[in-house]
């Protein structure tokens, strides 16, 4: 009798190939991403490769309907997982079988596949979902805006769970297929290149495609009725403006501005390289707010922006977040200053180029606008918190913080990190500490005490760097009013430098991100 002997080792391994997974090795998806500021944002457990979003709106009730497919790849053994939504789902799908769902928080949908996911797995999501997105309250704020012939959804940092299922933060980026059905006579906006318009029985489908990777805020539905322009850039890109019809005294100052939005992108491939996305645009709905916001391809701005003319300014800082937050994103809500500080920091680039006060007049101005006790010092651009992410000083002081990496590496180096950038981090996510290195890889010089100084320290910085051929005494002579208060020992207020020609158009787009939503978003 011969007896077959088994090693240990290979009994081991026999029995793993033999006995599946155990429930116990599945867990369910975190409900947040993992975010410092706002830690229900988003979902673990998968990424999101493309959303195809399938709706019909009917603008007289604001009901929305939609199918939402989701093709995402799982990034652990799942048993179920979350997507953001807030309106009512009526089935959910996990490839091809019905899943269990259950509604949960405020945006949370729970979703239990049919059958625990492996890691790594190619999963497509159904969900069936029906609501009205003006109803909507989340934290007693709503993203969505109603207008007289339909609604809109454009809103920072969120904005997604009020028309579609996503995971719902800049760091799960994806591609878009948008296709909205509504009403003939009555247009649906997206974002991308409109692939077809087709009509049918009283109803026409507009279908938009985004083929590079979009944060889901940046996403954006308008759907009402616009005067729409259209055109090619010298390079072949389309362009698409919309303008609802309704604007009243505004239209004439939008029009002029939103339709400058191909020479401020020419102009800014030149600072930044070559434009990252295969559309070009802007969108003025008939909305009560006054902010704009960078909606990928196609921002989005407020008819108040323009309410005092025309204001090429808020197209330079919109457009400018094509490279500085759309194609690179934030990897958290602390690294706001990546956007911002650049937006701003490309107004008055334009300022410079209008010959309406250099980069260099403008940050002598700001920096001795305000004394070292005013609270705009406090604010720390380079880590915010929540509740200062959209102050001003975030995007003054952050312009002020390039200026000091100008002044310190000189123009050279600082226009090759500003092209070398948006290559580099393309169509992905970065933060505050990813562009401290690569500045210091490109100038070859040691920046950490510099950029600590101007995003994270809680104080006025001493002075802005010398720079070359730069005079620190430029300011007017102090007046004899200040003379006298030294001498009486009182404190004195600083002379200003002259103002810029810019300084007010500027000063007048301060208000672009004041979204008003109760998110923490800074009252300019």
């Amino acid at each position: 009798m011969h007896r077959r002997l088994i090693v240990p080792s290979a009994l081991a391994a026999s029995l793993l190939l033999a006995i599946p997974a155990s429930a116990a090795d599945y867990a369910p998806g975190a409900a947040g991403i993992g975010d410092a500021y706002y830690p229900a944002s988003g979902n673990g457990g998968y990424d999101v490769s493309h959303y195809d979003l399938r709706l019909t709106y009917q603008p007289r009730t604001d009901l929305l309907e939609g199918t939402a497919t989701l093709l995402a790849t799982t990034t652990q053994r799942l048993s179920r997982f979350n997507l953001d939504l807030g309106l009512e789902v009526s089935e959910v799908r996990v490839n091809g079988r019905k899943a269990a769902f259950a509604a949960s928080g405020d945006h949370e949908l729970e979703v239990t596949p049919a059958a625990p996911l492996d890691q790594g797995k190619e999963v497509s999501v159904v969900v069936r979902y029906a609501g009205k997105p003006s109803e909507l309250k989340i934290g007693g704020w709503t993203a969505w805006h109603r207008t007289p012939d339909g609604g809109v959804a454009a809103q920072e940092p969120d904005s997604a769970v009020w028309w579609f299922p996503s995971n719902d933060h800049p760091l799960d980026k994806a591609t878009y297929d948008v296709s909205v059905s509504v009403p003939d006579g009555t247009q649906a906006i997206s974002n991308g290149v409109l692939q077809s318009q087709p009509s049918k029985l009283g109803w026409t489908r507009y279908n938009w495609r985004s083929n590079k990777p979009q944060a889901s805020y940046l996403a954006t539905l308008a759907i009402g009725r616009f005067d729409i322009t259209t055109d090619r850039t010298a390079s072949g890109l389309p362009v698409l403006n919309a303008y609802s019809k309704d604007l009243g005294d505004n239209a004439g100052a939008a029009r002029a501005s939103v339709e400058r939005t191909a020479e401020v992108a020419e102009w800014l491939e030149e600072v930044f390289g070559p434009y990252p996305f295969n559309a070009l645009g802007g969108y003025v709905p008939n909305v009560t707010s006054g902010y704009a916001l960078e909606t990928q391809t196609r921002p989005f701005y407020s008819p108040r922006q323009f309410a005092n003319g025309s204001n090429t300014s808020v197209v330079v800082h919109e457009i400018a977040h094509q490279w500085y937050g759309d194609s690179v994103s934030v990897k958290g809500w602390k690294d706001i200053w990546i956007n911002e500080g650049f937006a701003r920091y490309s107004q008055w680039l334009w300022s410079e180029k209008e010959g309406e006060g250099t980069a260099r007049q403008l940050a002598d101005y700001a920096y001795a606008l305000r004394p070292a006790g005013d609270p705009f010092w406090t604010v720390k651009p380079g880590d915010p918190g929540p509740d200062k992410q959209f102050d001003i000083a975030v995007y003054d002081r952050g312009a002020l913080a390039l200026q000091a990496l100008r002044d310190t590496i000189g123009d050279e180096d600082f226009f090759a990190v500003l092209k070398g950038w948006p290559q580099k981090f393309a169509h992905g996510n970065a933060s505050v500490g990813d562009f401290v290195t690569y500045a210091e890889q490109v100038s070859g010089k040691p920046l950490a005490a510099l950029f600590d100084t101007w995003l994270h320290q809680p104080a006025k910085p001493a002075a802005l760097p010398a720079a070359p051929g730069h005079r620190a005494d430029t300011a007017a002579p102090a007046p004899k009013s200040r003379a006298r208060a030294s001498a009486a020992g009182r404190p004195a207020p600083a002379a200003l430098p002259p103002q810029p020609k810019s300084w007010k158009k500027i000063a007048a787009t301060d208000t672009v991100h004041d979204h008003g939503n109760g998110r923490g978003h800074g009252k300019h």
